[in-house]
């Protein structure tokens, strides 16, 4: 098996049981510990703290480490946090302490795994395949995403909530035994690091500076602000305001997966055909419209407009997203990708919650309906933002011209 199947397998591995373990973790919650929902709301913000504790000190740290070995002791971690939980139901000593506690060290591990993990895959393919292994990627990710919950309501069925969190233990060993036959890269240390906080800034004045990724990461901030809405009012809207049977929300909310694979197949015969600039743009205006459309009609009409609407919009998304984390990998120099990557992840997923929280501050006074369909206006941003960016009128991102500072 070639070095990027094997990390392709690694990673796809430790994704489904992230996506198993997604079911399982809250199931325990709520079947065994009976818990309240002040306490479930700790356990999913467990989930995101990381990203906005260390997300821009997680570049510097996996700089300064080696990438396999930083991915490898990822997996351990994650590994040991998971199967305590099955350990200490067993001892009789779970509480909702430890499951905080259990989303806490995944949370921070799964920061340092995937600013590794992207930073890794330029080392392993040639720049020429960039994009489509990023499409790959993005669509083995939505595809674990679609299917990981089934399988996990089904083996919570078959096991019980906790001995599943064993499962999703298994997949970080399985991950960190494949990535572990890697080649390591040599970390070339210099006879004294700078300190942490200049090599923060450098990374993110680089993106902040550069043409072509700063507006990339404001665009993205805006999408994802709009996800975070999303994440919260979907159920809610489905439910209350539709009046949604509780089996039918779940086929509902899988049109979010099945678009995202759409969008993974089509982004690389997309963008070549009209350019990544171009396709950007394009993209962002079609994620609008599809967020737009989804709070729409009523009785069948709505579930129409519910499914298309999120069809096109996870489409447009991973376009966006497979686009601009390629020019990441190839335009950017080699010392500084994990801080750039690590500076676009702190900015982009550090709004998933933010956008939550306006959504539920929203949804009450003016309903689920209503809030979904103001902040889909946010993503109006995406496009906008190269519209009004050095990359209006040319065809590829690669065609941008760098001021000498980032030069």
């Amino acid at each position: 098996m070639s070095v990027f199947w094997r990390w392709w397998t690694a990673g796809t591995t430790s994704s489904l049981g992230s996506a198993i373990g997604g079911v399982a973790l809250p199931l325990t919650a709520l079947a065994v510990l009976d818990a309240t929902p002040f306490e479930m709301g700790l356990i999913a913000a467990a989930g995101f703290a990381a990203w906005i504790v260390i997300g821009l000190p997680a570049g510097v740290i996996v700089q300064r480490l080696p990438l396999r070995g930083a991915q490898v002791g990822a997996d351990l971690a994650r590994a040991a946090a998971v199967g305590s939980v099955p350990l200490a139901w067993w001892w009789g000593h779970l509480t909702v302490t430890h499951l905080v506690v259990t989303a806490l060290v995944v949370s921070f591990a799964n920061v340092i795994f995937d600013v590794a993990n992207m930073t890794f895959l330029p080392e392993i393919v040639d720049r020429d395949q960039l994009q489509s292994r990023n499409s790959l990627t993005s669509g083995t990710h939505a595809a674990t995403q679609l299917g990981g919950p089934s399988l996990g309501g089904l083996a919570v069925q078959a096991l019980g909530a906790v001995p599943t969190m064993l499962v999703d233990a298994v997949s970080y060993l399985v991950s960190a035994a494949l990535l572990r036959t890697l080649p390591a890269r040599r970390v070339d240390r210099p006879d004294r690091w700078p300190p942490v906080g200049e090599m923060i800034r450098e990374g993110f004045g680089f993106v902040v500076r550069h043409p072509a990724m700063g507006p990339g990461m404001w665009a993205a901030a805006a999408v994802n602000f709009v996800c975070g809405a999303q994440l919260a009012l979907y159920p809610l809207y489905l439910v209350r305001e539709l009046h949604t049977a509780p089996g039918l929300v779940g086929v509902l909310l899988a049109a979010d997966g099945v678009g995202s694979l759409a969008g993974a197949a089509l982004t690389t015969r997309f963008t070549d055909a009209v350019g990544t600039a171009r396709g950007l743009i394009l993209a962002g205006f079609a994620s609008s419209a599809g967020a737009l459309l989804v709070p729409w009609g009523n009785g069948l009409g709505a579930y129409a407009a519910f499914v298309v609407g999120n069809l096109v919009f996870s489409a447009g998304v991973v376009v966006l997203s497979v686009t601009t984390r390629t020019y990441r990998q190839i335009a950017s120099p080699p010392e500084l990708l994990s801080r750039v990557m690590a500076t676009v992840r702190f900015v982009t997923w550090g709004v998933i919650p933010v956008g939550g929280l306006a959504a539920g501050a929203l949804a009450g006074p003016i309903g689920a309906r209503w809030t979904l369909l103001a902040l889909a206006a946010v993503t109006l941003c995406a496009p906008a933002a190269w519209l009004l960016s050095p990359v209006r009128g040319l065809r590829d991102l690669t065609d941008v011209a760098l001021p000498a500072a980032v030069r």
